[in-house]
């Protein structure tokens, strides 16, 4: 069974130029043999993403697999070729078959020359190497819309907090302004000959009658000549300044999307989008969570004890907390709304202030002795809770 193309690169039947293009590149530098030395499965997926690629980057082999579900140079249904089996290409009939068995022309129709009676050998092959055994001008595209852009950003802490605005340099692709993005040089455009601007030709076979794609306009009714700018691809590649506004609260991860800042659309089409993903930087000090922010502070054990009131930082700057008496380490108090602002809610999160107790160093005498009659008044162990539950 012949290999799928598009299955071979991973891309959709509708996958544009570029698409393609960046399909092709991924997998060829993944198998590729050099990277791959002495894998041979390697060495044959290279061969197969090569070979797919061939045909669907080229317009006119492009066009004979999509109608036929294969491609061979001379264009013959050979033995196992199509989808279907040998010469299945159209709706499972045996076209060989039919022509050996003497299939007459219909009518006033204009068969094939080889698609005559007894002894003269008519397939798929003597039709379209008929069609598609001739060079042809370069086809016309039809219009495209531009592809989206990604863009990565790199914000510290306080430009997420209160926002920020960013001037980016975004290479992208933008319409030729040679040909108006229509890869086609003016002027050069005109009626197709072969089906007189139609974009479809008909076929006979015997007693059966197609209707085809037009191959050398590939369906657009009109020639071209390539504009000399962009070879007929219609864009080129510029960079251009963006200016970015980074609303305040911008999440890590969080992504913005620029209307038709992408790369160019062809022949008027309208262009991508740009999308820009945001990385914040950590802060030396503060936890975001969602629109919370987390804090640890260290408190004494003799403001823990007795309780007190004690400074803390926020975002907006210093805070006073209240520490009750008998705080414990570990213990989380809440600031209301000292958080951060939700510019979807326009409501902001809370500050939540973790205390830790922290020890005194002792260095002198009295200090010792004020514990010890410390540890005089309170004999309790405070580990004894946990001898029960052992």
């Amino acid at each position: 069974m012949a290999q799928d193309f598009y299955e071979t690169l991973g891309v959709e039947r509708n996958a544009n130029a570029e698409e393609l293009r960046k399909a092709y590149r991924k997998l060829a530098r993944k198998h590729h043999p050099d990277l791959n030395p002495g894998d041979k499965a390697a060495e044959d997926r290279f061969k197969k993403v090569q070979e797919a690629y061939d045909v669907l980057s080229d317009a006119k082999k492009k066009q004979m697999y999509d109608q036929v579900g294969f491609y061979s140079e001379n264009g013959a249904a050979a033995a196992g070729a199509g989808p279907q089996g040998p010469n299945m290409g159209f709706g499972g009939f045996d076209f060989t078959d039919m022509f050996a068995k003497g299939a007459g022309r219909a009518p006033g129709a204009g068969a094939h020359p080889n698609a005559g009676g007894a002894g003269e050998s008519a397939n798929f092959q003597d039709i379209f190497s008929h069609w598609f055994g001739r060079s042809h001008e370069q086809p016309q595209q039809s219009p495209q819309k531009g592809t989206d852009l990604e863009y990565g950003l790199n914000i510290d802490f306080w430009q997420s907090i209160r926002g920020t605005q960013a001037k980016l340099s975004i290479a992208h692709q933008e319409a030729c302004a040679t040909c108006n993005g229509t890869g086609t040089r003016r002027g050069a455009d005109a009626v197709c000959p072969e089906c007189s601007g139609s974009g479809t030709v008909n076929q006979m076979a015997g007693a059966m009658r197609f209707s085809l794609t037009c191959p050398r306009c590939e369906g657009s009714g009109r020639l071209r000549n390539r504009c000399a700018t962009c070879h007929g691809d219609g864009t080129v590649s510029a960079t251009e300044s963006v200016e970015v506004r980074i609303p305040p609260g911008a999440l890590q991860g969080s992504r913005l999307r620029v209307a038709g800042k992408g790369n160019s659309g062809t022949m008027g089409a309208p262009a991508g989008d740009l999308y820009i993903t945001l990385r914040v930087e950590d802060h030396a000090f503060f936890r975001r969570d969602g629109d919370d922010i987390h804090i640890t502070v260290p408190v004494r054990i003799d403001e823990a004890g007795l309780g007190t009131k004690i400074e803390v930082p926020t975002i907006d700057g210093r805070a006073l907390l209240k520490i009750p008496q008998g705080t414990k380490n570990g213990q989380k108090f809440r600031l209301r709304e000292k958080g951060v602002l939700n510019a979807r809610t326009n409501q902001r999160g809370d500050q939540i202030v973790e205390a830790t107790i922290e020890a005194p160093v002792v260095q002198d005498e009295r200090t010792k002795e004020l514990l010890r009659e410390y540890a005089q008044l309170h004999p309790e162990d405070p580990r004894s809770e946990m001898w029960t539950k052992v």
